[in-house]
């Protein structure tokens, strides 16, 4: 398979670029700064994921995409989903799974509304997950093959399975996941049509 990355340099983006080329897929990926190591199924292009162009030329001939764009204080996210959509949407690429949060996932507390603003979430910044909605809103108003994967707190490390995943919610007690483990689940979507046009929460 052909298989398109953006963040593939951040925790998880990282993670599963490995995973793809271990399995023998052909990667591209568009970095900022090409300190990806070489590989002889990667493409790595350098250039802005909030240009057109390099978008384009990220997707073209790809069969899936993934995203794993950081918000990092910036809007960039909100910036380049419109672009990455616009470009699938002249490749004819379907299928895209994309690293969320899960403050994008329905509240428990507060029936209609999201767990960010339901207070379900002890976070006090919210502008991470408001970017995030923005993303969620372009996808679900749009006809693609979508998974949104929202984990919960997220520390570094190894995938070590009892990955638990609820669709749309975040699974009752759910205080972390791994880094590996999101990658691995992330991954895994690839293959697994359970949870299309859907977010799905992630946690132990």
């Amino acid at each position: 398979m052909k298989i398109a990355i953006f963040g593939a340099t951040g925790r998880v983006g990282e993670q599963i670029l490995k995973r793809a080329l271990a399995d023998g897929h052909q990667v591209k990926a568009l970095v900022r700064t090409p300190k990806l190591e070489a590989h002889p199924n990667l493409e790595i292009i350098t250039g802005n994921v909030r240009k057109a162009e390099d978008v384009e030329q990220t997707l073209q001939g790809a069969d899936a995409v993934f995203s794993a764009i950081g918000t990092d204080r910036t809007t960039t996210l909100s910036e380049a989903m419109p672009l990455i959509i616009g470009a699938m949407k002249n490749e004819g690429i379907r299928r895209i799974i994309t690293i969320g949060t899960a403050g994008i996932l329905n509240s428990r507390l507060t029936p209609g509304a999201l767990r960010y603003q339901g207070g379900d979430s002890n976070r006090k910044l919210t502008f991470a997950a408001e970017e995030h909605e923005t993303v969620f809103r372009l996808l679900e108003a749009i006809d693609l093959d979508w998974t949104i994967v929202c984990p919960t707190y997220l520390p570094d490390g190894e995938a070590r399975g009892g990955c638990r995943a609820e669709k749309d919610f975040l699974p009752e007690g759910g205080k972390e996941i791994t880094v590996g483990d999101t990658a691995e689940f992330a991954y895994g979507q690839l293959e697994n049509a359970e949870f299309l046009k859907s977010r799905v929460g992630i946690s132990y």
